[in-house]
Formats: C-alpha cells, structure tokens, sequence
C-alpha cells in the first residue's frame, strides 16, 4: 500500500513517454494514467508553443495527446490557478489533473480560500522548482552570454547548477546559474527569492533531485504527500502505467541538501533585493517613484492569483479617479492593503507589467514582513490570511465551513 510520506524513484512504462519524457517521463504516465482510469476529467499542463521561449497552457481530454506536453519549459513563466479560475469555473464542475510549480500551488490554495477553486475536484502533481527564466531576458542571455542565435536552440534545462541549452546541430552550453544572474540574467527575480523549492502542499511532489546510481537520468523521485496522491501513485502502479523502485538513501541525503542549499541562496537573494529598497521613508520614496510610472493597464490585478473581486476597489471613482494617468499612490497603496498578507510571490504582476515597475519585489517584502509579525505564511494550507479576521461594515460573508465566527472579507 502506498501511503502519505512515501517516496519512490518512478518512471513510465509507455515507450513514447520514456522517448519524449525527461526523468523517465512519470509525471506524463501519471496524468496519462489519471485521465485514463477516470480520476479526471481532463489534464491542464503546458506544452512547447511556437518554440522553447513559448509556454503553451493546453487542457487535455484525449490521453494520447500528453506526450507532446513531455519535457521541462524553463522559459515558461505561467501561473496556472488563475487559468482554471478564470476559465475553468474553478473546477466546481469538473475534476483535473494539473501541474504545478510551487507558486501555482501556493495560488492554488489562496485561490481555494477565497471560494475561486474547488480543491477536491483537483489533483495537484507538483513540480520541483529551482526557478524560471523571463522569455525575453532569455534570448538576450543566449546571445549575449552563451554566443549562440537564441532562434537555433530547440532544448535548454537547468542541472547541477547550470543553464544548459541545445541547438538544432547537437551543440550543448552550459553556464553557471550564478554566473548568468551576477551578470544580471538567469531567473526571474523572484524566483531567486523563493523558498517553495519541492511544493509539498501538491498531493504528489516530483523531481529529479535525489535520483542517483542506475536511476539518474532515467526516473523521477516522487514524494507522496496526501492520501490522495497516494491513491494515483497506487493506482498507477497496479495498472502498469509506471514502474517504481525504492530511492536510495544517500539520493534521500543529497535532495535535502539541495533544497537546504537552495532555502540559503534564496535567504541570501532576500536579504540582497529587499536591502535595496531601503527602511522606512527611504523605502516608501523609492517605491512612489517607481510606481509612478504606471499607465494603469491592470495587468497586475489581472494576473494576480489573490486579486478576484468582481468589482475592483481600484476602480471606484471615490478611492481613485477614473482615467487618471499615472494613477494617484492610493491606487497602488489600495492593492498592496489587499494583497500583501497573501502574496505567493510568483511574479506575474512584475512579469507582465508594461513598465517593467517591481510590482512583485514591493508585495513579497511587505508579505514577508507581515509573516515575521503574525506568523502566516501563504499558500502552504487552508489557514486563513490575516485580513480574513478583519471585520467591514458592508459586503462581507461568514465563512460557514470553517465551524467558526470568522469572517472573510469580499473587497
């Protein structure tokens, strides 16, 4: 019987999994296998688009289309809860699969908290993390530093602390991830402040980190992390989808050390971005400047995995006047009140803003500070946020299931 806390090094049986996948293709065989045997109804995951630069989110029915979505997608800086949120009516009325790196899975419960997704209907695969490269920033860094024509590369991977690319004539190039960001390239910067390395919070946890001996290169080490994980894993197994073997320990030893090693560099990265920033009115001169900027394309509110009234404040001609360019700082100050206790930190409202303004920087560090006072963390469980315990006059809705008098605010 598998069990919550289990792991396994697991690999596909289907031969054009094992051909197309990476780490033995079981993430693939597991979602193949989920939607086979009925545990879903279809499979949200991302697949390579127009090239390596182009993540493509895809929702798949037909089991013999997912080994086109096989391999890793650096470059591919989606979030996907929102996606199943905004399209998907948060999978109230249909069961998933999904994939997820751990700031979709943080979104995921964020999302769950406030109504947006049914989590029950959800199987969450998480997908060990080191961090994503902005698309663009990525073809300047394969010019620049790499000297190769960003349009030849067909394959790039991040391994043993490297960014490895391959282009259409066989060519490998590897170059030191810290490296690449000392010269102001690699990840995204919030991915280099991120601590949710192996997404524990996802019914299944899954990676490469800690396969070693005959296994490296040829399976993928799954951490079993609910009953309901357990249950695919299982099911999987039996039905000959995938093939598992027990993890060696020293491979158990070595994963610790790199999400060790990789919770100091992102200590490290925090200490450095939110330094910058300066204290007190330093910090809050710096961020009006940068925020002034803004053109009011609400690409930051859109994209935000915390962001979901149906009628924003920003929005409201007595809090800020409609069509005024840049906006007043009440504008920005209104969306930081609202989302700096939950922010997940994953990038979308500084990825997709017109005018390259931090957005993501300003939110992660008030979050952070928020955590240090009252101890919430985001996006690890169905804990309530801080704001939920803040009571307005109007528009409010008590949260009947949590069996207490606590009442959540709808902005």
């Amino acid at each position: 019987m598998v069990a919550k806390g289990d792991m396994v090094y697991a690999s596909a049986s289907d031969a054009a999994i094992l051909e197309k996948g990476e780490c033995g293709g079981a993430v693939t065989a597991l979602l193949k296998y989920a939607l086979e045997s009925g545990m879903v109804d279809a499979v949200l995951t991302v697949k390579k688009g127009y090239d390596i630069y182009d993540a493509k989110p895809v929702l798949i029915k037909d089991p013999a289309e997912l080994a086109d979505c096989a391999g890793s997608l650096h470059c591919g800086t989606l979030l996907l809860p929102k996606l199943i949120k905004k399209y998907l009516d948060g999978a109230k009325n249909e069961k998933l699969a999904v994939t997820l790196k751990g700031c979709d899975a943080k979104a995921m419960y964020e999302l769950a908290k406030r109504k947006q997704i049914n989590l029950d209907n959800v199987i969450m695969i998480g997908l060990n993390c080191g961090g994503s490269v902005s698309p663009v920033l990525a073809r300047t860094m394969i010019a620049d530093k790499f000297e190769m024509d960003p349009d030849s590369v067909v394959k790039e991977e991040i391994d043993k602390g490297q960014f490895i690319v391959l282009d259409q004539n066989g060519e490998h190039k590897g170059i030191s991830i810290d490296e690449l960001e000392e010269a102001g390239y690699g990840r995204r910067a919030n991915c280099q402040r991120c601590k949710t390395k192996v997404p524990r919070q996802c019914d299944l946890a899954c990676g490469n980190w800690g396969v070693i001996g005959p296994k490296a290169g040829k399976a993928t080490f799954v951490e079993v992390c609910s009953d309901k994980g357990a249950a695919l894993l299982e099911g999987a197994t039996k039905a000959g989808a995938i093939e598992t073997a027990e993890p060696i320990p020293k491979g158990i030893e070595i994963r610790g050390k790199i999400e060790n090693a990789m919770f100091k560099l992102a200590d490290k990265h925090r200490a450095a971005q939110f330094g910058a920033l300066g204290e007190s009115e330093d910090r809050l001169k710096f961020i009006m400047n940068e925020t002034s900027r803004c053109i009011k394309c609400y690409q930051c509110i859109e994209n935000c995995p915390i962001c979901y009234c149906v009628e924003c404040s920003t929005k409201k001609p007595h809090l800020v006047t409609p069509g005024q360019v840049p906006p007043p700082f009440m504008f920005h100050l209104i969306r930081f009140s609202h989302i700096s206790d939950s922010c997940v930190n994953c990038g979308q409202c500084e990825e997709l803003c017109a005018m390259d303004i931090p957005n993501a920087l300003f939110m992660h560090s008030l979050q952070v500070e928020m955590e240090k006072m009252f101890g919430f963390v985001p996006g690890v469980n169905m804990d309530l946020p801080i704001l939920a315990l803040v009571e307005e006059p109007t528009e409010r809705k008590r949260l009947s299931d949590t069996g207490s008098d606590q009442i959540y605010n709808i902005f």
